[in-house]
């Protein structure tokens, strides 16, 4: 945690971001708050005692605070005593963003390059359908992460994993360049739209679970429902819309792996590999950063439960390039 001493071995303070916030009772009946608070560079278990929310004021989690403590230890790991607590304002000039997991880039710039992209298509009736649901779902787009659990689950997550499958189709576009360039791009803005509403996220821009949406229908179908309705709305023939709905039905593959049905055209087909690709890219680089040379992860679930190996071999330091 980025605290800074208020003077040699005395309390810190400093900003956070409370992701867990409880009241609770102490065995002598007296309230307090069990906290977590974290920032970019971890979290900590906090304590607030003697607690009295009528005179203090309420904590809720996803709230940024300002904090003056002390650090101690506590079976085994830090706990941070809270002396003084206030919600963090516009004047003290402190960002969501850098107190959470967040995409190597800025959630505007982003989106303004998906958008720059899409504004190069030659097929008009793509290029309208796609500017119309980007921008219909701008604000949410910004911050949304783009899984609970798994591959970028940070905020503007979502963003990051979608301009990444961009640059990749680009790329394989000018390999291949009987790909239908236009076609494949729209399926990769779109493959994953309807997480926005399949998803439970606060203003942090981290999912805290499912909808009811998201469990009952799931992004897949209701990305091509999105875009059915969008497409009628906009008039948009209805062969391109079935294949932009297609696309999304079958861009995980398999039925196993949540596929309504296969891949059955050359775009689909590459959209659902390129999706994968960047998946388990990014969770294998994510599960191997913190290891030291020579280390093994524990098994990953996603990866059929496979150890992975660390030859430390690359640059912890170099991001994800979408420029």
């Amino acid at each position: 945690m980025n605290f800074t001493e208020i003077y040699p071995h005395g309390p810190v303070e400093g900003f956070a971001l409370i992701t867990q916030s409880e009241k609770k009772i102490t065995a002598k009946g007296k309230d307090y708050l069990d906290l977590v608070l974290s920032d970019s560079s971890g979290e900590i278990s906090a304590k607030y005692w003697d607690y009295n929310e009528s005179t203090q004021g309420q904590f809720p989690a996803e709230t940024l605070v300002k904090v003056r403590g002390t650090i101690s230890q506590y079976n085994g790991a830090d706990q941070f005593r809270v002396e003084r607590i206030r919600r963090a304002t516009e004047n003290d000039g402190v960002d969501m963003a850098d107190f959470v997991r967040s995409a190597a880039y800025k959630g505007e710039d982003m989106y303004n390059q998906l958008m720059a992209c899409v504004n190069a298509f030659d097929d008009a009736d793509l290029k309208k359908l796609v500017l119309h649901l980007l921008e219909a779902n701008r604000e949410k787009l910004l911050i949304w992460p783009a899984a609970f659990k798994l591959h970028h689950a940070v905020r503007s997550g979502l963003l990051m994993h979608t301009l990444s499958i961009v640059r990749l189709c680009e790329s394989v576009c000018r390999i291949y360049p009987f790909v239908d360039a236009d076609l494949l791009l729209a399926g990769a803005v779109l493959h994953d739209i309807a997480k926005l509403s399949e998803f439970v996220v606060g203003n942090a821009g981290i999912a805290s679970g499912y909808t009811a949406e998201g469990n009952l229908i799931g992004h897949l179908v209701k990305g091509a429902m999105l875009i059915d309705a969008a497409a009628k709305e906009l008039e948009i023939p209805e062969e391109k819309s079935m294949l932009l709905q297609h696309m999304v039905l079958s861009h995980h593959g398999e039925p196993e792996f949540g596929a309504a049905v296969r891949p059955a055209f050359l775009e689909a087909e590459l959209l659902s590999e390129l999706d994968l690709m960047d998946a388990r890219v990014y969770q294998i680089a994510e599960a191997t950063a913190p290891l030291q040379k020579g280390a093994f992860t524990n098994r990953l679930w996603a990866l059929e439960n496979r150890k992975m190996y660390n030859h430390a071999r690359g640059d912890k330091n170099k991001t994800v390039c979408l420029d």
